[in-house]
């Protein structure tokens, strides 16, 4: 064998070693996650992106399908709330609107329906105390009704009966997205797709991610589009402590905040099943907790895309798929992010 061949084997068997050596220092075997996308990846959709990123490096990632990559533009489903309440955060920091300023600072009409009290930390948690009506849990999945944030808001402020104070009842629904939306744009004079777009996914150079889509409508609950990479990114940016590759975007207080689990107390009307024994943070489920009652595991998506950050780990396990529709998904996601997190 001649030195170049040599210098060629070796360099090859180096590479193998380092990704055996790099798998076994995550202590954590994927062989199951491959067995289980090759046996499911039809009944996914064919098209989806599977990451793990520990430290800010991928220890597991497929890209399924024909083109679609990490790269690939894809609904962000329920993830998309992860990006309101980083935006609102954001504002938060900046003292343009507080989680504790009532929601009628911004639109004084919550005053006069006696709804003033209501504030946006109460509207980010799903317990502004107002019935959800048809916008519950159960209807979560059906397309956004409204044309836009005024429109949303009139209707709950003008035709949504108080059931309860608020902060005592937690009934889960887009409601309080659409809520917390208004305030954010009413804050800042500018529509929360523009607002999200220059606050969050240009800082973080996440240039695949927009709220565009075919009707104009902008939904804040489930209506945002992003890419697996536009996404590790805005994750590595929480882990990070509100900081990526040097620019800060939130503050440590911030990211802080949003591990804080909110209002356990408050009596539940409505949950989807896969959370049900969750406690809620700001638009987030908490799947586990330090001793000081912390989150240090958050989950988010009810279909086929999900995402967990597990802050404890430095750990961002993705599930993105192209085509996130339909109950099959939804299970066989919630299998697969099972076996990635090694629970």
């Amino acid at each position: 064998m001649s030195d170049k061949h040599r210098k060629i084997c070796l360099k090859g068997s180096l590479v193998v070693l380092f990704m055996l050596l790099l798998q076994v220092s995550f202590g954590q075997d994927f062989s199951q996650a491959d067995q289980f996308l090759v046996k499911n990846q039809k009944a996914l959709g064919n098209e989806l992106v599977v990451v793990v990123q520990k430290g800010g490096q991928p220890v597991y990632k497929k890209e399924l399908g024909k083109d679609f990559t990490l790269q690939s533009t894809a609904k962000a489903e329920e993830l998309t709330q992860w990006f309101v309440v980083a935006t609102a955060l954001l504002l938060n920091d900046e003292g343009k609107m507080k989680l504790d300023d009532p929601l009628a600072k911004f639109t004084p009409k919550y005053e006069q329906y006696m709804k003033g009290y209501i504030t946006v930390r109460h509207a980010l948690t799903h317990t502004h105390g107002l019935d959800a009506g048809k916008d519950n849990v159960g209807k979560i999945f059906s397309k956004n009704s409204f044309d836009n944030l005024n429109q949303e808001n009139d209707v709950y402020i003008t035709k949504r009966d108080i059931r309860s104070n608020p902060g005592e009842m937690f009934e889960y629904s887009r409601m309080g997205l659409g809520m917390a939306g208004k305030a954010m744009e009413a804050a800042t004079k500018k529509s929360i797709d523009r607002l999200i777009l220059e606050k969050l996914f240009r800082p973080l150079g996440m240039r695949q991610s927009t709220f565009s889509n075919d009707n104009g409508k902008v939904d804040p609950f489930a209506g945002a589009f992003t890419s697996g990479q536009d996404f590790l990114n805005f994750s590595q940016m929480l882990l990070n402590k509100g900081t990526l590759n040097g620019k800060k975007i939130l503050s440590e207080d911030a990211v802080r905040e949003l591990r804080k689990p909110q209002f356990t107390d408050a009596r539940v009307v409505t949950k989807p099943d896969m959370y049900k024994n969750d406690d809620y943070c700001l638009t987030t489920w908490v799947t586990d907790k330090d001793g000081d009652g912390n989150a240090t595991v958050i989950r988010q998506g009810l279909g086929g895309t999900q995402a967990l950050i597990d802050f404890a780990n430095n750990t961002v396990i993705l599930i993105l798929l192209k085509d996130p529709d339909g109950d099959k998904k939804k299970a066989l996601t919630s299998e697969l992010m099972t076996i990635l997190a090694g629970k």
